[in-house]
């Protein structure tokens, strides 16, 4: 036991604490954090770094699930169809790369290239996200339904697309899944849509991470300070939720996906980066800019929209679709 108390596992344990705070504070970011967090402090090669932190999701999502599931809120039909098609995928996902090489050096390769186009991917249906529910809110078509009817085809595709993007990269079930539901089912309410995508990231994880062990085994000098860490982070971040600003945290999320995106591309050697070197002022520059320039073109978007450039609705408005302009009572949260 006292071989597994190092500074690495010490590293481990905050990285698993901060990233547990992000998730319970906003819902999201877990794979999509935890892993390049990991790989950044160059704990264990991709597909093993992979491995725990899918097993690791599997233990602190659980909890928020059963959570969820006591107060009603999940929506369990489908919550169902999602999960006949993502569990296959993800049980599937981890083979397909591997089949590609049985290189080491390689499959590590493939593994980073695939989790920095991940990161870019979650980064951008987030801000779709927005969105799409910037449009709702002036439009004012919408309808709230938490009982919608299953579109059992669409939501089936879904589930297969997460399903093999976590099952590879663990990173999708909070994020690319939420912006699909939000998008095939805009009449849910925000704790139905969070609950019910919960529920089906459950197994979802788990079949991941059983896959991935079964392929690469599990390090538990990454895992144990792992679920160490990010279980009382994430019981924190949710006590935190209703006291923190969420504007600047979520903006902060995409900020921090696309550095990480594009850094893991730069790290992996991808072309157009180049393979000789690292390009950290790039990577910096690029934070910078979607720092200063997303909050203006966001302004610009719902100026257009006919709303003004800033002020309410605010983001946490904007993400609730039982949200409606002008409701009495309705208190601001944030600056969106």
């Amino acid at each position: 036991m006292t071989d597994l108390i190092t500074v690495t596992f010490f590293s481990i344990l905050a990285a698993g604490f901060l990233v547990g705070i992000v998730v319970g504070l906003t819902g999201m970011g877990g794979g999509a954090l935890m892993t390049p967090a990991l790989l950044f402090l160059g704990v264990g090669e991709a597909a093993t770094v992979v491995t725990a932190d899918l097993t690791a999701a599997a233990v602190y999502k659980t909890g928020g699930a059963i959570v969820h599931k006591r107060e009603g809120s999940p929506n369990m039909q489908l919550a169902k169809w999602l999960m006949i098609g993502s569990i296959p995928m993800a049980l599937l996902g981890p083979h397909l790369v591997a089949w590609f090489t049985d290189d080491t050096e390689q499959l590590n390769f493939v593994l980073v290239i695939c989790i920095g186009f991940a990161l870019l991917l979650a980064a951008a249906t987030y801000a779709l996200r927005l969105y799409v529910n910037l449009q709702r809110v002036r439009s004012g078509t919408h309808v709230h339904n938490d009982d919608p009817t299953i579109r059992v085809v669409p939501t089936l595709l879904v589930g297969m697309l997460g399903g093999l993007l976590v099952g590879i990269t663990s990173v999708g079930s909070g994020s690319v899944i939420m912006i699909a539901l939000l998008m095939l089912y805009p009449g849910l309410s925000a704790v139905r849509l969070v609950g019910t995508d919960l529920v089906q990231a459950v197994p979802l994880v788990m079949a991941a991470a059983i896959s991935n062990i079964f392929l690469h085994g599990i390090d538990w000098t990454i895992l144990i300070p792992l679920v160490i860490g990010s279980v009382p982070g994430t019981i924190l971040g949710a006590t935190l939720a209703p006291r923190v600003p969420q504007s600047f945290i979520r903006r902060g999320i995409v900020v921090v996906l696309t550095m990480s995106g594009v850094a893991l591309l730069d790290k992996s050697g991808w072309a157009p980066l180049g393979v000789e070197e690292t390009h950290p002022f790039l990577i910096a520059g690029i934070g910078l800019a979607t720092l200063l320039i997303l909050p203006i073109v966001w302004g610009f978007l719902r100026k257009r929209q006919g709303l003004p450039m800033f002020g309410s609705p605010t983001i946490a408005q904007l993400e609730d679709p039982a949200y409606r302009p002008g409701l009495v009572g309705m208190k601001k949260i944030d600056d969106a």
